[in-house]
C-alpha cells in the first residue's frame, strides 16, 4: 500500500515560526524513495531552512527535470509552486519563469544524470546568465531510476555493484559552476545537515546564481544483468499473480566532523566516501585560490565541502537585462506593446 500524503493533523504544541507557520507546513507527500536515500536528508534541510527562514510557502517555486532526485520536489513545501520538466531541460524552464515573475523564490531540484549529462548545456548557460535562483544537484554519481549505470560525475577508477570499473574522467560540477560564472557555489554531504542548512539558508539570501553540489548516496543499484537477485531475473523466474519490488530499508548515513579536517564515510555497499571541509581561514572570495583548492584535494581523493566561492558583488538577469522592478506576467497589454513607433525604431536599429 502507498501513502501519498501525510494525516492534516497537527500537534497545537508545535512551534511556529515569525510567519505562524510550523515545520509541518513546509513538508510535502511522504517520500517513495528507498528507505535511508540521501535525498531526502536534503528533502528535510531544504524544508528546516525554509522554515527557520520564515518563508511563506506559496512565495516558493520549485522546479525539477527527471530523475530520483527531481522526484524530490513532491517531498517538500507541499503548498508551493511546482513544475516538473523533461530530462535536462529545467534551467531553460525556471530561466522563463523567473523573467515572467521575478518576486518568486526560485528553488532548482536536478541530479547528476539530469544535469551533467543530458542537461549539460542548460546547466552552464544558467550559470553564467546569473538567474537569480538556489540550484540544488543532488549527486550520487548513479543513475538510481535505472539501476547504477555510471553518471558523468562518478570518479575515474570507480566501482560500479559487479566491480567493473569506471574508465571515464568524470565532471566536476563545481568545478564547472565556477568557470560558468556562478556568484555562489559550495559543496555539502546529505549526512552533515549542520552543515547543509546553512548553506542552503545562504544560498536562498544570495542574489544571482547560487549552486550547491550535494553527495547523496544511493542505497540500492543493484539491478545489474547477471543478478539472481535482479528485478528482469525474479521476473522471468517466477510464477506470481502480482508483481511486487522490495528493496531492503538502510539507515540513513550520516557524519560529523570539524572544519578543516578528512573523514572516510563507509556506504552501504562498504565502499568509502573520504570528505574534506574547508578550514574557517579559507577565503571563499577568491575565485582561482578555490579552483586550485578544489582541485588540489581532488586529486588526493577528497571531496571538499563548504562555502567554497561567493561574490558580495553578484548581480542576476533582471539587472544585466534591466528589465522593470514590476513582474513581467503583471503587466498589462498597454505596457508590454510601446507601440508602432518604438517597434519601428527597434526594427531600424536591427538592420
Amino acid at each position: 500500500m502507498t501513502y501519498l500524503a501525510k494525516p492534516k493533523l497537527r500537534h497545537p504544541a508545535l512551534s511556529a515560526n515569525a510567519r505562524g507557520f510550523t515545520r509541518r507546513d513546509y513538508e510535502g507527500r511522504i517520500s517513495t524513495l528507498c528507505a535511508g536515500c540521501g535525498h531526502d536528508s536534503i528533502s528535510a534541510a531544504i524544508i528546516q531552512a525554509c522554515w527557520e527562514l520564515d518563508i511563506e510557502p506559496h512565495r516558493v517555486a520549485k522546479l525539477s527535470g527527471i530523475g530520483c532526485s527531481s522526484k524530490t520536489p513532491d517531498y517538500f513545501l507541499g503548498n508551493s509552486h511546482g513544475f516538473n520538466t523533461v530530462h535536462g531541460r529545467m534551467p531553460s524552464v525556471l530561466t522563463g519563469a523567473n523573467l515572467a515573475n521575478r518576486d518568486l523564490l526560485y528553488l532548482g531540484v536536478s541530479g547528476d544524470g539530469d544535469s551533467a549529462s543530458i542537461g549539460l548545456g542548460q546547466f552552464a548557460h544558467l550559470m553564467r546568465r546569473g538567474v537569480n535562483m538556489v540550484y540544488i544537484l543532488e549527486n550520487n554519481g548513479v543513475y538510481g531510476l535505472t539501476k547504477g549505470q555510471f553518471s558523468a560525475t562518478a570518479d575515474k577508477g570507480s566501482a560500479s555493484k559487479k566491480g567493473v570499473a569506471n574508465t571515464d574522467s568524470p565532471i566536476d560540477t563545481v568545478s564547472l559552476a565556477l568557470l560558468m560564472g556562478a556568484t555562489f557555489v559550495a559543496r555539502s554531504f546529505s549526512g552533515d545537515k549542520g552543515q547543509l542548512v546553512p548553506i542552503i539558508k545562504a544560498a536562498i539570501g544570495h542574489v544571482g546564481a547560487a549552486f550547491i553540489d550535494v553527495v547523496s548516496p544511493c542505497v540500492a543499484f543493484n539491478n545489474h544483468a547477471g543478478s539472481t537477485k535482479s528485478y528482469d531475473y525474479i521476473r522471468a523466474h517466477n510464477e506470481a499473480v502480482n508483481q511486487l519490488d522490495f528493496i531492503q530499508g538502510r539507515e540513513e548515513i550520516t557524519a560529523d566532523y570539524a572544519e578543516g579536517t578528512t573523514i572516510d564515510v563507509t556506504q552501504h555497499d562498504g565502499t568509502l566516501i573520504r570528505l574534506h571541509k574547508a578550514s574557517t581561514d579559507y577565503d571563499p572570495t577568491n575565485k582561482v585560490a578555490a579552483m586550485n583548492y578544489i582541485q588540489s584535494h581532488q586529486a588526493l581523493g577528497e571531496v571538499v565541502t563548504g562555502l567554497l566561492y561567493v561574490d558580495n558583488q553578484s548581480s542576476d538577469l533582471h539587472r544585466n537585462l534591466n528589465t522593470v522592478d514590476i513582474p513581467l506576467n503583471a503587466l498589462s497589454e498597454q505596457a508590454l506593446c510601446p507601440g508602432t513607433a518604438i517597434l519601428e525604431k527597434i526594427n531600424a536599429s536591427l538592420r
